[in-house]
């Protein structure tokens, strides 16, 4: 079956926001994003999860937005997070993202005040008729307190706004559900279940690895579509567990983050209530990292 957002299928990257000194650092913002439309991705998803966004002031997390749009100048795909527990919200940072040039949203489930399922449909539908680019609704209870039903979903397809679903449960039942009943576009929200959801249909992911190696993720996305299984399961070997650590060793940015200090590409600032990732987990990651054969700095 045909998908709804096609152009978004095969590798996302969720990117993250660069902090110097406590501040946006946006000559690296640039860079990371550059890093990536070299790389071929085909969108970039700026402030979500792995972007802080919660810590971000609503001037900030606009200002992320627009200088992703600029730096990615139309060589990729631009889905930034504006997602919110107040619908109110929501609506204007995706009204913002729409206006400053964005190709979608990608908006998490409402979050802390855990609606009913009704109250998801109701919430997302607000989002979806206020603006004129693809919604892509971000599944992920272990963050939000709530399972958006894949009944729910299955609802929510059948408006035209809804076009993509980050699936980010690790239940393949649901996934399956959603993906028999709609032709939403299903993209993976963690990086080791991305061969096992294309496997039933999935069309890709929006990944936190290929902020590192984009093109190990890219590879495996093409050798799938091509047919060519055994090199589809190679790399997913391959990328598992520097997949596994980045989002196991703490909360996700903290790893990523670290680990591109490790190798020269970030400063590795996160900001409160996230903390740096500490010394014995760090020793950790580095060694994941010198084993993958990525290039780390001394510690």
């Amino acid at each position: 079956m045909s998908t709804r957002a096609e152009k978004f299928a095969g590798l996302s990257v969720a990117i993250v926001t660069p902090f110097r000194d406590g501040a946006i650092d946006t000559k690296r913002l640039h860079e990371q994003v550059d890093f990536q439309a070299k790389a071929g991705v085909t969108c970039i998803c700026p402030v979500g999860t792995t972007g802080e966004s919660p810590t971000l002031t609503h001037d900030e997390h606009e200002r992320v937005i627009s200088e992703s749009i600029q730096a990615a100048a139309g060589r990729l795909l631009v889905m930034p997070g504006t997602g919110s527990n107040s619908t109110a919200e929501a609506i204007r940072l995706t009204k913002y993202a729409a206006k400053a040039g964005a190709n979608a949203a990608l908006i998490v489930g409402p979050y802390y005040n855990r609606p009913t399922q009704q109250g998801i449909y109701e919430h997302f539908k607000a989002i979806a008729e206020s603006v004129d680019i693809p919604i892509c609704v971000y599944n992920i209870p272990a963050r939000t307190g709530r399972n958006i039903e894949p009944e729910t979903i299955i609802r929510l397809a059948s408006l035209p706004g809804i076009a993509m679903l980050k699936e980010a449960t690790g239940l393949m039942d649901q996934a399956s559900q959603v993906l028999a009943a709609t032709d939403l576009t299903v993209l993976s929200g963690d990086d080791s279940m991305t061969l096992p959801l294309l496997a039933i249909g999935g069309r890709g992911v929006i990944s936190v690895v290929g902020n590192l190696v984009p093109a190990d993720m890219k590879a495996l996305l093409d050798a799938f579509d091509k047919g060519d299984l055994a090199s589809a399961r190679r790399l997913h070997a391959k990328l598992f567990t520097l997949c596994r650590d980045l989002l196991g060793l703490a909360s996700n940015p903290i790893p990523i983050k670290a680990a591109m200090a490790m190798i020269g590409r970030d400063t590795g600032e996160v900001r409160l209530p996230l903390v740096s990732l500490e010394k014995p987990l760090a020793d950790k990651l580095r060694t994941v990292l010198a084993d993958y054969g990525l290039p780390v700095a001394k510690a």
